[in-house]
């Protein structure tokens, strides 16, 4: 077996499928070094940039967003869904080509990839395997593990590669599960995560007609494990719907939030007008 298609094989281990990556830059405009520039300048620079946005806001295998930034945190931040890392990098050392770019600081990024976990599948087919007295990393485990995987993969493609949602606002931010002494997400039984992750599941579902939600996962590629995208018309609605699921075992016990991020999306034909206003 590849070294790509390793599988887990510890019976704890909630299985995962994989799909879009994710590249989120949160940048700070540098008012009076841009301000100084000449109107002429200005309108070039923002031209420029507006002209890269444009080419990559339809759906498709090559997308971004852009957003400004409420609050002290940022002033723009950039959303990049691409099929590879590859093309994530590219996409940074594209607009680190710009010349809007010179203007620009960094003040936090996230690199994550699109996951959905199968809590539900997993539990199933691990307690089938085990009736059945297949051993855990057998080659009959192995190959019933990569089937359900794949029977997945393919239901469930339009999630594993959405495209940016066109709506008004964003509402980023990373999470971890507790890893302390008194609780510890990673020493609870899978039976017991499934069930609270269910539960947690359910009271989301209830805005679904409001909110796109994508979860993505960043354990080995960033500080955090996950990084959660909201997507919404209404901004309120990312207050109730966050309020109301840390009610919820697994939010209320278990769940860690990193700093928030809410930006309003600017399409290309309104950048060049806001940065030369």
């Amino acid at each position: 077996m590849p070294a790509a298609s390793v599988l887990p094989t510890n019976p704890t281990v909630p299985l995962t499928i994989e799909g879009a990556s994710l590249l989120h830059q949160m940048l700070r405009l540098r008012w009076r070094d841009w301000k100084a520039l000449p109107a002429e300048a200005r309108r070039q620079i923002a031209g420029e940039a507006a002209a890269w946005i444009a080419a990559l806001e339809a759906p498709g295998e090559r997308q971004s967003a852009l957003y400004l930034v409420l609050g002290h945190k940022a002033d723009l931040m950039f959303v990049h869904f691409r099929r590879s890392f590859d093309a994530l990098h590219d996409a940074e050392l594209e607009l680190g080509s710009l010349r809007l770019f010179d203007f620009l600081e960094p003040v936090s990024s996230f690199v994550s990839v699109v996951e959905l976990s199968l809590y539900e599948s997993t539990a199933r087919l691990y307690a089938s395997l085990a009736e059945r007295g297949i051993a855990p990393g057998s080659q009959e485990w192995l190959r019933e593990v990569e089937e359900t995987l794949e029977r997945q993969r393919r239901a469930m493609a339009p999630r594993l590669w959405p495209e940016i949602p066109p709506r008004r606002f964003i509402c980023f931010y990373p999470m971890d599960r507790r890893r302390g002494e008194a609780k510890n997400w990673y020493e609870v039984s899978l039976e017991e995560r499934r069930r609270m992750m269910h539960e947690h599941g359910e009271a989301g579902r209830k805005y679904a007609d409001q909110v796109k939600q994508i979860i993505s996962g960043s354990i080995g590629f960033d500080d955090w494990e996950w990084g959660v995208d909201l997507f919404a018309d209404d901004p309120l609605v990312f207050k109730r719907l966050i309020y109301e699921m840390r009610f919820d075992e697994a939010s209320a016990v278990y769940a860690l939030f990193g700093p928030f991020y809410v930006g309003r999306r600017v399409a290309a034909s309104e950048l060049a007008r806001l940065l030369t206003s």
